[in-house]
This record gives structure tokens, C-alpha cells and sequence, in this order.
């Protein structure tokens, strides 16, 4: 079994709580207009720093699992999972939005629109570990050169992508390995930082320093077009973003490197992380209730965005916290969290 990587792990807890900070800010930002320009301001900042959150989770998967050499009948049940996961929460939030937000859903979109819009993550991880198996041979296989060279060729579809979107296109014919949407490439990305970090010729503050600037400047885009058109403007922080791929990639290398990359907390430390680690995914996946909750009974105006996002983003992480520590502790909580 291998040593369990403390670097990665702090950048999954970290991650976690950054995933909450983007919902819950995202809330305030959209009640632009409505609530104070300062409490925007806030609420943006929160909200942009956040985004790296979400596609370090693929990193950290493409880090642990793209190399690997594992059989097959382990990629099976890891699909099992995820799908039965997809499954209980979709039909979770299901009963919760018709029952008691009131909000209509028809069934039979299921297949290409999530019953609540955070498991569109379910959505995209399962078809990656779908073809998983065969990307791990991939990279087994590749040499030195070959894999600088694929890391090359899908970084520019990432940008080809970025830019056919703003003409309001796409590729005719979806690029082979990458698709149409970035998160391979953030798997890759995952895999290829993790491997060479010792190697790539950027120190920790200059990382630091680009993820800085590319953070900056999606929060520069995204409040010249809310000025602009009026309305809270997304477009500039969601996952395909040049400047938010940048970031994130950036944060990762850093939180690699720290201490050398071998990251060593005292017991502590480590029970701690571990604890809050091992219910991470369960905590995405819950902590929509208890926002949805707050939505039902709170317009963003109501409290102030100063008080109001941080608040939440601590009582939503303790709360969800603590229900998927009391799941964990039974068989089926396990399975579903």
C-alpha cells in the first residue's frame, strides 16, 4: 500500500472548504444589484479565489491514479461506486427540491442534466474512470519526450477550446483524449505536475505570483462585465478558463512543494486531516441541503454578504461535516459518501 502523500491530502482539505466558499459566495454575487457594491466586491473575491478548489479535485485523481498499474476488476468497482453514489443523491435532492424547495425537475433529463447543479461532478468522473484503465497504460508507456509532447498538444486544445467559445463555437469533430471540456486535461495536468514538481523551473514564489496575477485577472474580467451588462457575470471563473486553469495548476505546484514536497504533520495533525479527508466527498455532496436551506428562507440582501459568507462557509463545513461522520459510521453511509 502506498505512503498516503500529505501534500495532496492538505490540498483536498483545503479544496473542500473552497468548494462551499464558491457556493455559498456565488449566492451573494448573484444578488449583484441588490446588495451593497462592497458586499459584491467581497463576495467575488471569495468567490474567484475559491475556483481553484474544483479542479484541484481532478488533479488530485490524475496525481494518485494515472499512472498507476491497476486491475481491472478495481476500475469496476470504483465505477459501481460512483454510480451508485450518482444514483442515491440524485435521488436525494430529488425528493428534497419537489418535496420541500418546491422547485420542478422532469425525470426524464436525467441522463444529461443533475437533479442538483453540484453533481454535474458525478457526471464528469464517471465517464473518466470509464476509460480510466486505458489512460493509466498511456502513461506507463509514455517516454520522457512523449509526455512533455502530450502535455504540450493538450494544453493547446484547452486554449483552442477557450477560444472557438468566445467566437461562440466549437470543434467540428471533439479532439481524441481531451474532448470538449477540460477536465481530462486537468487529470493529465494532475499527473504530470505531481511527477516532474522537482523539475519544473519555477520557484515557489513565482507560482505563487501567476497564480496571483491569473486569480486577479479573472476577477478583473468578471467585474468589467457585471458593470458592463448589469448582472452578475460567470463566464470568466468557470473551469475551462485560461486564467482559471493557470491559477489552479499555479496552487497546485505550490501546495506540491511545500516543505520540500514532503509534507510530514505531527499526529495530530494527521488524525485530523485524515478525518476531514476521508469525509470529503460526502461533504460536497451534502452541504447543497443545508445552503438550499439558507436560499429558502434568506435573500442575499437580508444579511450582509461581511457577515453572512463566512458565517456559512463555517457552519455549513461543521454541520455537513459532522452528518457524514455519523453516516460513515454505518455501512450503507460509507458506500454513499
Amino acid at each position: 500500500m502506498r505512503e498516503k502523500n500529505y501534500n495532496l491530502e492538505l490540498i483536498r482539505m483545503v479544496s473542500f472548504v473552497l468548494v462551499i466558499a464558491i457556493h455559498v459566495s456565488n449566492y451573494f454575487c448573484r444578488g449583484y444589484g441588490e446588495i451593497p457594491d462592497s458586499e459584491y466586491l467581497f463576495s467575488l473575491v471569495v468567490d474567484t479565489a475559491a475556483r481553484v478548489s474544483v479542479p484541484c479535485f481532478f488533479m488530485i485523481t490524475g496525481a494518485l491514479l494515472m499512472g498507476r498499474d491497476e486491475p481491472l476488476e478495481k476500475h469496476v468497482k470504483r465505477l459501481i461506486r460512483f454510480f451508485t453514489v450518482l444514483v442515491v443523491w440524485s435521488l436525494v435532492y430529488y425528493l428534497w427540491n419537489t418535496f420541500y424547495m418546491k422547485s420542478d425537475f422532469d425525470l426524464r433529463t436525467i441522463l444529461y442534466e443533475p437533479v442538483e447543479a453540484h453533481l454535474w461532478y458525478l457526471y464528469a468522473m464517471i465517464p473518466i474512470y470509464l476509460v480510466l484503465p486505458f489512460l493509466q497504460v498511456m502513461c506507463r508507456n509514455f517516454s520522457v519526450k512523449l509526455e512533455k509532447a502530450f502535455f504540450v498538444v493538450t494544453t493547446g486544445t484547452v486554449i483552442a477550446n477557450y477560444l472557438l467559445w468566445l467566437m461562440n463555437g466549437e470543434f467540428y469533430y471533439d479532439p481524441p483524449l481531451i474532448g470538449d471540456r477540460v477536465y481530462v486535461y486537468y487529470l493529465y495536468a494532475g499527473y504530470y505536475l505531481y511527477k516532474y514538481r522537482d523539475r519544473i523551473r519555477l520557484s515557489q514564489r513565482a507560482a505563487a505570483a501567476v497564480c496571483a496575477a491569473s486569480l486577479a485577472a479573472s476577477f478583473g474580467i468578471t467585474l468589467a462585465a457585471t458593470v458592463v451588462q448589469g448582472d452578475h457575470y460567470e463566464g470568466a471563473l468557470t473551469y475551462g478558463m485560461p486564467f482559471i486553469v493557470l491559477a489552479s495548476a499555479m496552487f497546485f505546484l505550490v501546495m506540491l512543494r511545500l516543505r520540500g514536497g514532503s509534507l510530514r504533520p505531527g499526529e495530530r495533525a494527521k488524525r485530523v486531516i485524515d478525518l476531514f479527508c476521508g469525509c470529503s466527498f460526502g461533504i460536497y455532496l451534502i452541504h447543497i441541503l443545508f445552503l438550499d436551506n439558507y436560499k429558502k428562507h434568506m435573500e442575499p440582501y437580508d444579511l450582509s454578504a461581511w457577515i453572512a459568507v463566512p458565517a456559512l462557509v463555517a457552519s455549513i463545513t461543521a454541520v455537513s461535516f459532522l452528518c457524514v461522520w455519523l453516516l460513515r459510521r454505518t455501512k450503507l453511509g460509507r458506500k454513499i459518501t
